[in-house]
């Protein structure tokens, strides 16, 4: 068993400069941990080109992909602010004459402002698109509603080409009468059901376009809203999935940099351990 025996100059509580904080320490540790993030994303990012390969069956599929980026995030971010704080924690100076529980809590505060800082930093000027991700979680059903108005806005208008198909296999060039019935199906399909007043209108509108019957410009229009509206529900899962995945990936945020915060106060523990007891790298090659 090694006995600590401290041989880190051990400043006077009583000096005006003395505080517990250590700056010096806690920068040192935040550069070394943000440069330890940057250079451990690098590599994962070399790593995740090598796992795919532009011929169709050969590499790794997109889900394995983000799954392992996803594991390698979370470690190389716990790694990083672990780092960093254990050399805020073997770094500081120690104040005064403390028991051995107060000058742990001491070092392990100094890592987790490395933390603070590192976290603020990489929010900064690396890790912007956790905004987004939290925006759009906060947005809900009504955002994703009005997604799926946008990206429905292409295939709408191609059912109101169709609903306006002559029996000749010709699309009817009336701009007013195909901008109704795309706004007919968007409000409809928004509203979730299209009932029989706008099948009816829409079939009206076709027949006096199209010179079809009654009953004919009706089956179309059926067959037209069929196709739309699978393709309505079809975009409206995507976007709840993308939802649900945003969701999930700003949980898996927070639990990763409350989970670096613990990794970084307990090795900057560990390094005032170390510090006092003159534990040199040496020690664990051996």
């Amino acid at each position: 068993m090694i006995t600590p025996t401290p041989r880190s100059p051990v400043v006077d509580a009583s000096r005006p400069d003395a505080a517990y904080v250590d700056w010096a320490a806690i920068l040192a540790g935040a550069v070394v941990a943000y440069a330890l993030l940057l250079v451990l994303t690098t590599f994962g990012a070399g790593l995740g080109l090598s796992m795919v390969s532009p011929e169709a069956g050969d590499g790794v599929s997109l889900r394995w992909v983000m799954i392992a980026g996803g594991i390698w995030v979370v470690w190389t971010t716990i790694t990083s602010f672990a780092a960093g704080g254990y050399l805020a924690g073997r770094m500081r100076r120690t104040v005064g004459d403390a028991p051995g529980d107060e000058i742990e809590t001491r070092d392990g505060s100094n890592g987790l402002v490395v933390w603070a800082i590192g976290a603020v930093f990489a929010m900064i000027m690396g890790f912007s698109g956790a905004a987004g991700v939290v925006g759009s979680v906060a947005s809900g059903l009504g955002a994703a509603t009005s997604t799926v108005a946008e990206t429905m806005e292409g295939p709408i208008d191609y059912a109101a080409r169709m609903a306006l198909r002559s029996d000749t296999g010709d699309v009817v060039a009336d701009t007013a009468a195909r901008d109704e019935i795309a706004s007919v199906l968007t409000r409809s399909l928004q509203q979730g059901e299209i009932v029989e007043e706008d099948r009816a209108y829409i079939a009206s509108i076709v027949a006096a376009n199209t010179e079809m019957d009654q009953a004919a410009a009706r089956a179309q229009v059926d067959n037209t809203i069929a196709e739309a509206e699978q393709t309505w529900q079809e975009t409206l899962d995507l976007v709840d999935q993308a939802r649900i995945a945003s969701v999930i990936t700003a949980f898996v945020i927070a639990a990763t940099l409350l989970a670096s915060a613990a990794a970084a106060y307990f090795a900057a523990a560990t390094g005032g351990q170390h510090r006092d007891q003159s534990l040199g790298f040496r020690t664990f090659g051996r």
